[in-house]
């Protein structure tokens, strides 16, 4: 290699650095829209500017230095922060950048995370509709559904009036409550948070001391159409179901209970940190013994406490109820409940007819006195059915009977003409033959 050769290389060293420097450079410059992180190196007069990796300086300001995150609520020169790239190069040759997009997707990352990790956080009660709760999840609005209210919070009106459901959500208004994160779609920008699934994890600790069959103690919380709460131990509530609260049939459990009675209970049931209970399993079955008590065919006086559509709801006993079908009270038609109202009337008492007895079913069938009933109607249609067969069957046999002698009598009849028939054919035979021999010539006959 000549010298010349040499130099000519030597002077092309600086170009080809100078061309790799300015490719990294042009490289290492972000796009629009992508996420960067730099130093702050100046803060003043509403304007923050950011070394962008020794690349470029960034600049945030007007509203773009507001941003749904906390973050950026107090920074300093020398603090590393996170911006959005809005424009590569503004009209001093800056980068313009914004704190605001970079908060807003923080805070969604952040909303994922407390979703995937299960963390409680506090939210905020701003407005309340018919179906929950709207909320406050750091800077985002969120959405509590009534369901996901904890039992201290959740609205247990009777029938379920939603006029009523929404006033009792109005007084949440302005509270903050302990929430998790249960779904964050930021496509759609919905976020729903659960204060029960928070219950629902300090239940978990507690429930563990107990199990299915122990018996507690607690107070009726409260009423609904399809049974009671209690609460009991250390903040827990679980549900009797109305039809574990008696052995009787009835139509709401404020017929026999009301807020703050002291009640014991039984565990039936442990689902997660749902805890189901039963009153009547802590007393004896009234119905193993029901068949000791009454008999079928006596004769009772008993209460009427309902009248429905299908017949009277009678007490007989404080345990043993029974049901006089609409078809039992009256040898006339009955064709609905203002009908029975004309015969019956709610707290008298009235004499019935045991008809049945089903102790596994808790079933007790009963009839006014001196009516005939079903059973009766029932035995009568069969007797007249069985008298109609029996006379059916005499008349189709008479008729048969008669059919084979008119039979017989044609078969005879026939018999007799054929044997007139050819008893009257052997006579001509015999006149014919005495004939010819009378015409026989004189000779013939000597």
């Amino acid at each position: 290699m000549t010298k010349k050769t040499e130099e000519q290389e030597e002077d092309q060293k600086p170009v080809n650095k100078f061309a790799e420097l300015l490719k990294t450079y042009f490289t290492a410059i972000p796009n629009e829209g992508d996420l960067v992180t730099g130093t702050v190196v100046s803060v003043d007069n509403g304007v923050v500017r950011i070394d962008v990796n020794g690349v470029s300086t960034g600049i945030v300001r007007g509203q773009e230095l507001f941003s749904e995150s906390d973050q950026y609520s107090n920074i300093n020169i020398g603090d590393e922060v996170e911006a959005t790239v809005i424009e590569r190069e503004n009209e001093t040759g800056e980068m313009e950048l914004s704190f605001r997009s970079a908060g807003h997707q923080r805070v969604w990352d952040q909303m994922e995370t407390y979703q995937k990790d299960g963390i409680t956080i506090e939210s905020k009660v701003l407005q309340a509709n018919k179906g929950g709760l709207m909320m406050q999840v750091d800077a985002l609005a969120g959405f509590l559904p009534v369901s996901q209210l904890s039992p201290d919070n959740y609205p247990r009106v009777p029938g379920g009036d939603k006029n009523r459901i929404l006033e009792e959500l109005k007084l949440l208004i302005g509270k903050t409550l302990q929430v998790k994160v249960i779904d964050a779609n930021q496509k759609e920008e919905k976020i729903i948070v659960s204060e029960k699934a928070v219950w629902e994890d300090d239940q978990k600790a507690v429930l563990d001391s107990y199990k299915i069959g122990d018996t507690i103690t607690g107070e009726v919380s409260a009423l609904t159409s399809f049974g009671a709460f209690i609460k009991f131990g250390d903040g827990l509530e679980g549900l009797v179901h109305i039809s574990e609260i008696v052995w009787q049939r009835i139509d709401h459990p404020r017929d026999v209970l009301k807020i703050g009675d002291k009640v014991k209970a039984q565990i039936i049931d442990l689902n997660k940190s749902k805890i189901y209970l039963s009153i009547k399993r802590l007393i004896e079955d009234p119905w193993k013994i029901v068949k000791d008590k009454y008999k079928v065919g006596e004769i009772v006086k008993g209460e009427v406490h309902k009248i429905e559509p299908f017949g009277l709801m009678v007490k007989l006993d404080d345990d043993i109820h029974g049901l006089a079908h609409i078809s039992e009270v009256s040898n006339s038609p009955i064709h609905g409940v203002e009908d029975l109202k004309q015969l019956f009337t709610i707290g008298e008492k009235y004499k019935f007819e045991i008809v049945s007895i089903e102790p596994a079913e808790h079933r007790l069938g009963l009839k006014a006195e001196g009516v005939k009933g079903r059973a009766e109607e029932v035995e009568n249609k069969k007797e007249k059915a069985e008298s109609e067969s029996v006379e059916k069957k005499e008349e189709d046999a008479k008729e048969q009977s008669d059919e084979i002698a008119d039979e017989a009598t044609k078969q005879q009849s026939d018999k007799d003409e054929k044997i007139e028939e050819e008893t009257g054919n052997t006579k001509l035979e015999t006149v014919g033959d005495t004939e010819s021999e009378d015409e026989k010539p004189a000779e013939e006959k000597i």
